[in-house]
């Protein structure tokens, strides 16, 4: 069994898609080092779903909790496993989980982001997980007390107390996400100082990985998500399709220029959750990498709501998307088309080129 197992278990929203491409990217100069990454972040995901027991999760799946345990059962070093679903599990699955990986010294490595950036993008990856509600109905619920899962699923407080408890204060970690303007690679940093990663062995990934989309692309995807009814109701089938031949690309390929977020009439009632948060994080023994004080919200200010979009911007967007999925399926069209060893041929003739 591994001496120590670092379980990054979320948030989401909290750069987690740019710390987990940094670290299967660089997962064989990892191994080197003594830091196993074992098999994919498929076989983590799918671990996670299964550790949950969540309704959603692939029928057919193959990675088993049980069976990426079996993985690394061998190795001597430490591990790392990772996503950003492991946080929302229920106070008995985390206890299996971490009793599960005895004897091996278990650390808890969460990730906490302000809320004014963290509302946003949690109701636009729900979206992206095939929801349909709309932005003021979501935060309507979250205000009012009715959407209570927002904070057992996004925010560091809650998960401590699922997870935190399970495991002595010094393998607790929380990272803060930096506001906007700091280096870009100060992320990975912290986290890597909690792994023990020292510089120069890890290869630098692009810091915008899952780019967020506009005002009008999210809408079209939550009414094109509407009029799906129940196809594709399980997640990976609507991956596969949706977020492959619409989501990926083309709604993330258009400008998305037109940003939305929480609008200034709820700017104080966020403050004082940030405050809240903060209190209670400061209280709760655990080892800190960075400032609490990044959950406090930056810069406030006005934005578009998707709600208050107009039909003809929508339609525009919607049209547009059309014409992107034309372009999208004659490359398909053409890759099919093209003769059969042909890429082979192309090259086996660069190779030439590049000898001669």
């Amino acid at each position: 069994m591994p001496k120590r197992v670092f379980m990054h278990i979320g948030a989401p929203k909290t750069g987690s898609t740019y710390v987990q491409n940094v670290l299967f990217g660089n997962a064989e100069r990892l191994e080197r080092a003594g830091l196993l990454i074992p098999a994919t972040f498929y076989a983590h995901d799918q671990a996670m779903t299964d550790l949950r027991q969540v309704p959603w999760r692939d029928p057919e799946l193959y990675w088993t909790w049980e069976r990426l345990l079996e993985r690394f059962g061998r190795w001597p070093g430490d591990v790392v496993l990772t996503s950003e679903g492991f946080g929302a599990a229920t106070a008995e699955q985390a206890r299996r989980a971490v009793e599960s990986l005895a004897p091996a010294e278990v650390h808890i490595v969460v990730a906490a982001r302000d809320l004014w950036r963290t509302f946003p993008s949690m109701w636009q990856q729900s979206i992206r997980a095939r929801s349909t509600w709309r932005f003021e109905d979501f935060l309507t619920a979250v205000e009012k007390g009715r959407f209570d899962g927002f904070w057992d699923h996004y925010t560091a407080n809650r998960m401590f107390r699922r997870w935190g408890d399970l495991v002595p204060p010094a393998q607790r970690h929380i990272v803060t996400v930096p506001q906007p303007g700091a280096p870009q690679d100060l992320l990975w940093r912290r986290f890597a100082g909690i792994l023990g990663i020292p510089d120069g062995i890890c290869e630098p990934a692009e810091p915008e990985s899952n780019p967020s989309l506009g005002a009008p692309e999210i809408e079209v995807l939550r009414r094109v998500n509407d009029a799906l009814g129940d196809l594709y109701p399980h997640r990976l089938p609507y991956q596969r399709v949706v977020h492959h031949h619409l989501l990926r690309a083309v709604l993330q390929q258009r400008d998305n220029d037109m940003r939305f977020g929480v609008g200034l009439d709820r700017a104080e009632w966020v403050a004082a959750l940030a405050d809240e948060q903060i209190k209670e994080l400061q209280d709760y023994p655990c080892h800190i990498v960075g400032d609490l004080a990044e959950l406090r919200p930056g810069r406030m200010c006005e934005s578009v709501s998707p709600d208050s979009l107009d039909d003809r911007q929508v339609l525009d967007a919607a049209i547009q998307t059309i014409v992107g999925m034309i372009t999208h399926a004659e490359s398909l069209q053409q890759q099919l088309q093209r003769p059969p060893g042909m890429l082979a041929r192309v090259k086996r003739g660069v190779r030439r080129r590049l000898v001669s």
